[in-house]
């Protein structure tokens, strides 16, 4: 469990309280988590991607921050709604680079000269078909996709999504490999 955990939680009723001051408070303790999760995110995306990290980060924090109901729970509920939104965003610059006929010369934004490249996502139709298919999934069986969205894309252990959602790690194992099957069954076809 992370240290923070009850101060983020403090901070998060804060926020909702009203408190301006609790947002930069927050921002600093739950940063290098999201970033952690972008980071995760990324290594899934194409090697060109133009997105950074933290280009990622501050805008799913944007976000998160200036959504006008905040009912966060506590730490973990706030970095899940943080992943979806990373999700999100990355699906909205997939679908503007597919739609930009001169996307070809984009250059990547080096904001932290950290480039993320590696094996998963190669293409905005790839990222595109991907949230298609959870998007279906979700209408299906929301507690699966969500379970695939943490782990494929937030880059969350078994424990920490068990933690974030109230249920077994054993739960966790079977939906996540029930999911991954129809997900290939289902982007394959």
């Amino acid at each position: 469990m992370n240290p923070h955990t009850g101060e983020v939680t403090s901070l998060l009723n804060d926020l909702r309280s009203g408190k301006k001051d609790a947002e930069a408070q927050l921002f600093s303790l739950v940063y290098d988590e999201l970033r952690r999760i972008a980071a995760s995110f990324l290594r899934r995306e194409r090697a060109d991607h133009t997105l950074q990290p933290t280009a990622l980060v501050h805008e799913a924090y944007l976000r998160l921050v200036e959504q006008s109901e905040q009912n966060w729970e506590n730490r973990a509920h706030f970095l899940g709604i943080g992943a979806h939104l990373m999700r999100q965003i990355l699906v909205d610059h997939a679908r503007k680079r597919r739609a930009d006929k001169r996307g070809g010369a984009e250059q990547p934004i080096p904001l932290d000269g950290m480039e993320v490249a590696g094996p998963g996502i190669k293409s905005p139709e790839d990222l595109i078909s991907l949230d298609d298919a959870l998007s279906k999934l979700e209408g299906i069986d929301p507690r699966q996709c969500r379970i695939v969205e943490l782990r494929f894309f937030g880059g969350l252990t078994e424990e920490e999504i068990s933690h974030l959602l109230g249920i077994s790690v054993r739960t966790i194992k079977r939906d996540w490999s029930v999911a991954r099957a129809w997900l290939h069954a289902e982007i394959t076809k």
